[in-house]
């Protein structure tokens, strides 16, 4: 077999999850202006809740999976509620959330250890799921064409909020001056919420489709996390269409680079090209300048 059209396939996927990620993370980001890295992990909790649900509780796997959003989303809102809004009530500084951040993500990923262990997991996936199909050559399961399709629904849906709506509206004005858009009625912690809610839940679907797809284990949400952060910044922080783009170029260098090499240089790689565009386009593909 070719290996071509499989390395073409391999990257689109790999975009796929990446650009869920970046998709969340922006979408918060935008918001608030800090880096959540407790994103990550926010994920990986998504998916293992489907785990507990289907396998201990034997649930059916769709009920299962809109809890998973739920939770995720659940512990963004909660985190943002009773954690980085206090801060920033207090005018605490983007070093300090990032701390508390990075304090979310440790405690979060100790308890997921303590609850699941820190074996590998899988979330079962059935015949139906593992249903492969071909695809220019290259072989794609049924999971993986969910996890293409959700990528684009979910940015499709972003940009349509952002676009169209009062609430979309209202994350712009927060991003450019909070202070301002407090001053003209906007509701800014309720938005930051709902923001945290929304993004949430999209790196909960990510870390879903992934314990689907590869498995799941409690430190993978650091890996995912960077390589959304990744994304975000190659396409550019705060635009959605850039996360997708910055996901699937991301995805492509990734396999494309280890073709000839051993795939333990994948990470290097990624983090090779985010050096490259720090230096060359820090604001990334599709950012915009800012004053």
């Amino acid at each position: 077999m070719d290996i071509l059209p499989q390395l073409i396939v391999n990257s689109i996927i790999a975009g796929s999850l990446y650009a869920l990620v970046a998709l969340g993370f922006n979408f918060i980001y935008g918001a608030t202006r800090f880096f959540n890295l407790a994103h990550g992990v926010i994920a990986v909790a998504g998916g293992y809740t489907v785990y507990f649900f289907t396998k201990t509780l034997d649930w059916p796997a769709w009920l299962a999976i809109i809890l998973g959003l739920i939770i995720a989303g659940l512990m963004g809102y909660l985190s943002e509620l009773f954690i980085y809004q206090p801060l920033r009530n207090r005018k605490s500084s983007h070093m300090v959330l990032l701390v508390a951040s990075l304090g979310i993500l440790t405690a979060l990923q100790a308890i997921i250890a303590i609850f699941f262990t820190s074996q590998f997991q899988t979330l079962g996936a059935t015949d139906t799921i593992n249903r492969t199909f071909d695809l220019f050559g290259g072989v794609i399961t049924q999971i993986q064409i969910v996890m293409l399709l959700s990528a684009f629904l979910v940015a499709i849906g972003l940009a349509l909020i952002l676009r169209f709506t009062f609430f979309g509206k209202s994350i712009k004005a927060i991003s450019d001056d909070e202070e301002v858009s407090r001053m003209i009625g906007i509701n800014t912690n309720r938005v930051t919420r709902i923001v945290f809610f929304i993004g949430s839940a999209i790196a909960g679907l990510a870390g879903i489709l992934s314990g689907y797809d590869t498995g799941l284990e409690p430190t993978m949400g650091m890996g995912l996390l960077l390589k959304g952060v990744i994304a975000s910044i190659i396409g550019g922080i705060g635009n959605v269409w850039g996360s997708v783009f910055g996901a699937m170029l991301l995805g492509f260098v990734e396999n494309f680079g280890i073709w000839k090499i051993s795939g333990e240089w994948k990470d290097a790689i990624a983090f090779g090209l985010l050096i490259i565009f720090l230096l060359v386009r820090p604001r990334g593909i599709f950012g915009l300048k800012r004053s």
